[in-house]
């Protein structure tokens, strides 16, 4: 879950980059300007985010996503870092959201399990060993096992 604080420090970001919240569905926007005063959050900051709280600004969400944010405020949602950018991102929490989970663990209550291997294909033995076999073949080249024995001074 997304504490405020990572909700607020995600617009924070953002805001710097010009992105807008949308309120009111869509109808309105907010921009606050400047985002920091000193080292602390600016006025203008702090009355766009009291105003996003508000039930009065309806479905809040930042320009581009598809999150309000109120859901971001709910367990469903994190905040993290994103892969490509490393700016912060909202992501479905999935243990939280079985609903919308298709993956079958979702009804494993003791999975995953990291004290146990993990699942696997099945490995065709026999493919694999001819494989090394082949390498084996093409590096060392056949020699008998008397000969073997005189390059090998410890035997």
């Amino acid at each position: 879950m997304a504490s405020p604080e990572h909700v607020r420090q995600y617009l924070a970001y953002w805001f710097q980059l010009g992105k807008r919240v949308l309120l009111k569905n869509g109808e309105e926007s907010l921009l606050p300007e400047p985002v920091f005063q000193g080292n602390r959050y600016s006025d203008s900051f702090e009355r766009c985010w009291n105003y996003i709280l508000r039930s009065e600004s309806g479905d809040c969400y930042l320009e581009g996503t598809r999150q309000t944010i109120a859901e971001l405020l709910s367990p469903s949602w994190d905040v993290v870092s994103c892969a490509r950018c490393d700016m912060p991102v909202p992501m479905i929490v999935l243990g939280n959201a079985a609903d919308s989970v298709s993956c079958p663990c979702s009804d494993l209550p003791s999975w995953p399990d990291t004290e146990l291997p993990a699942p696997r294909s099945a490995v065709d033995s026999t493919d694999k060993l001819d494989r090394i076999r082949r390498r084996l073949d093409n590096v060392v080249p056949h020699s008998s096992p008397d000969e073997l024995a005189s390059r090998h001074p410890w035997q």
